[in-house]
């Protein structure tokens, strides 16, 4: 068994029995007092996240886990589909699971799914996306005095600011790690 400080974020543990994803972690060590590791995890079969405290030589149990390459390939009522490019099964995955990253789920696009004991417990996309504008106004004529943005709808419904030169039809390459227009793809 590992100790706290050799904790990283992404590493799966079992804290009080259950399973648990580490999001965050900083290793402290407070004027006089002994050294301590602070983390937030967040629990796979709640979603539930906690802020946890450990001494720097605690034993913790570590998990094991399983990255899967995988390809998105359509999102209907029963969930959202993936299929393994090596075997060609079909995986499907629930919206809770999903969160936030549907935002950015095109066909095809390549993404990793972090099993945890056999169980999908997180998807992990690409840092940067190519995403086709379907909406977007026209920019003004003289109206760039300095980094002028406009809203612009991307073909998943999510709404980015671009700049004003971006036109619809146009495919962009957006940042999935905090949603902002990074250039033309």
């Amino acid at each position: 068994m590992p100790a706290a400080n050799d904790l990283r974020k992404g590493m799966a543990i079992r804290y009080n029995g259950n399973p648990a994803i580490v999001l965050e972690i900083n290793h402290r060590t407070p004027g006089n007092l002994r050294a301590f590791v602070q983390c937030i995890i967040r629990y796979i079969g709640t979603g539930k996240s906690a802020d946890i405290r450990f001494s720097s030589t605690e034993k913790v149990d570590v998990v094991e886990t399983n990255r899967q390459p995988l390809e998105f390939s359509y999102a209907d009522h029963q969930g959202y589909h993936f299929m393994d490019p090596e075997t060609y099964e079909t995986i499907t995955l629930n919206e809770e699971l999903i969160g936030d990253a549907k935002q950015y789920l095109v066909e095809n696009l390549k993404v990793e799914v972090l099993s945890i004991e056999g169980r999908p417990a997180q998807i992990e996309l690409p840092s940067s996306v190519a995403l086709k504008v379907t909406e977007s106004a026209e920019g003004i004529r003289g109206d760039s005095a300095n980094n002028v943005q406009k809203p612009a709808t991307l073909e998943t419904g999510k709404i980015i600011n671009v700049p004003l030169f971006i036109k619809e039809g146009e495919i962009i390459k957006v940042s999935t790690t905090d949603g902002t227009y990074m250039g033309r793809a």
